[in-house]
Order: C-alpha cells, then structure tokens, then sequence
C-alpha cells in the first residue's frame, strides 16, 4: 500500500488517529527507509507519528523493515554475546560517558558494538570523545572478539536510518527512528541491547516492544538520554530476558551523601581526559556506572550459560 494510504490512517490527529498493524507498520517503514517516497511525505509521516504516538506493534513492524535493511556486522562465535550501546544523546548539561561505560566492559572481556549519531549539533557526541580516546569510528563491519570494542556511525549500518535522523534537523521533533535506534539489534549474532529512556512514557514503550520483540536487553534511565547510568545516583535497571521481565536494580532513593568528582566541561576532550584518569585508576569509577557493569556481565553470562544449556540438552527421544 502506498505511504499515502498509511498517513490518512495514522494522521487524523491524537483522537482519530488508528494504529497501524505490524506488517503494515513493516511496509511504511521499509518505503521510508528505501528512500522510495518524496521528502513531503516523509515529513508527513514523522509528524502523523509524533502527534499519534507509536504503539508497540507499531514499533515492532519498524524494527522487523530496519532489521532486513541493516548492514550488519558478521556473527560472533556461537559463545560469545555482544553488549550494544546505542549513543544518540550525547552531552547537554552531564559529560557524555557512554564511552566510559563501554571501555569498563571491554575490559571485562566483553565485546562491545556502540553505534550512533550526533542529532543535535550543540552537544557533544560518543563519536568526539571516542576519538579523542584515540578510538575511531569504523567504517567497515567485523566481528568483534572477547575484549574488543567498535564505534559504527549509523550511516554505516544502514544509510536510510541516518536520513531518518536528520530529518529532525529540518523539521525540530523526534519521530519514530529516535527510539528505533535505541531498540535494534545491529548484530547477525546474539546481542544484549542496553536499551535508555528520558521520560517515562518512553519507559513503558520501550519495555511493551522488548516484551513483544522477546529481545535480550536491559533497560534504564540513562544518563541525558545515553545508555549508561547517571554517576551521580543509581537508577532503576531491569532485564528483558527473551522478553521477560526481571529487576536488576531498585532506583536509589534519598538525598546523596556525595556527589562524584566529574568534569566541570562537557566538550569531548574534558570528558575524555575525565574517563582517561578513571581508566588510569586516577579516579574511583562513578558507583551507579560500577553497578551498570557488574549488571550487564552478569546478563552476558546468563545469556551464555542458557545458550550452552539449550545446545547441550539431550533431545528427548520418543519410544518406539
């Protein structure tokens, strides 16, 4: 169906808007990202989509078109499960420490795939600190081993995203891809999506896709929107297990008893000279980030003790 027929549905206001099924939802996207509609369109949608809201089939159908257009790196080995930070945000009033957090993992031995864009020109981006960390972006995709970690633009893994994106620079709002990014899986093997959310609707939006999806995540009020804990209090985590839903980490309540020695200046080369010292033993890991780590290796490992338990199982064998 064209994209014409889906925008007299999803574009009757908040109240008289219908909700998409999720092949239909597939189908618009998938125009969309093809590039196979005018830019008028694509506006229309964004704004039908940002008045309506997106349900969680909705979201589901977007992730199903995204997911067989994305370039994704090769698999890992069968044992080995990639921790995915998606790095959008970038800095506001906080240091971006995104990169801080997928550091500390990869020095865990895990492999770790941050991937992104910068959506707003006035902040400071993943991307800027990893590079001034000496970290560069990729621009080809490969596997990553045990204690590896790689920054892949979003153009990279899939070009009609990025325009997606941008179109926000155009128009001023977020639309759909904003919280897309935040629930894909850019791997062809098994992934732990280390899904953040700013306000709380976008919580319950989130948690409803993974459970429809049955994706292996953990969610979070990240910090500005990035996915790592906020350094100065720990936040509510929870997993998503095969969508199923488990708490990690109950949100810490009360007043601080202290506050972590973070950069004054949020520019990249503050914030990465701050995570260099950390790194360094310099300055003691921000509590709430030290938690984030032990939380997502410990889901790596669950992931991989159930992978091995299924591949190992003696298949039952019937009598004769």
């Amino acid at each position: 169906m064209g994209i014409s027929q889906y925008i007299k549905v999803i574009g009757r206001g908040k109240d008289g808007a219908r909700a998409l099924t999720r092949e239909q939802a597939a189908d618009l996207f998938g125009q969309v990202l093809d590039s196979t509609v005018t830019d008028l369109e694509v506006g229309g949608f964004c704004l039908a989509m940002r008045i309506k809201g997106e349900t969680a089939e909705e979201m589901a159908g977007f992730l199903d078109a995204t997911h067989t257009r994305l370039h994704r790196p090769p698999g890992n080995s069968n044992s080995l499960t990639t921790v995915v930070l998606p790095s959008y945000n970038g800095a506001r009033k906080l240091p971006v420490l995104t990169p801080l957090l997928a550091l500390l993992l990869a020095r865990q031995g895990a492999a770790v795939l941050v991937h992104g864009t910068a959506t707003e020109d006035r902040r400071a981006t993943s991307e800027a600190v990893f590079a001034a960390l000496g970290v560069h972006a990729s621009r080809s995709l490969a596997p990553l081993a045990a204690g590896e970690l790689a920054f892949v633009p979003t153009e990279v893994l899939c070009p009609g995203l990025k325009r997606l994106l941008d179109v926000r620079r155009v128009v001023g709002l977020r639309n759909p891809a904003h919280s897309l990014v935040k629930l894909m899986n850019p791997c062809a093997g098994r992934a732990l999506i280390v899904g953040s959310y700013t306000h709380p609707e976008y919580a319950v939006s989130m948690a409803d896709t993974f459970a429809l999806t049955g994706t292996h995540a953990l969610l979070l009020r990240g910090t500005e929107g990035e996915p790592v804990a906020d350094a100065r209090r720990t936040p509510q985590m929870e997993a998503f297990r095969d969508g199923q839903r488990h708490l990690l980490q109950a949100a810490q309540d009360g007043p601080l008893a202290s506050l972590p020695d973070l950069p004054r200046d949020v520019d990249a080369a503050s914030t990465a000279a701050y995570i260099q010292s950390v790194l360094d033993g310099e300055r003691p890991v921000p509590g709430p980030i030290a938690l984030q780590v032990e939380h997502i290796l410990r889901e790596v490992r669950c992931q991989s003790t159930t992978q091995t338990a299924e591949t190992t199982a003696t298949p039952e064998v019937s009598p004769p």
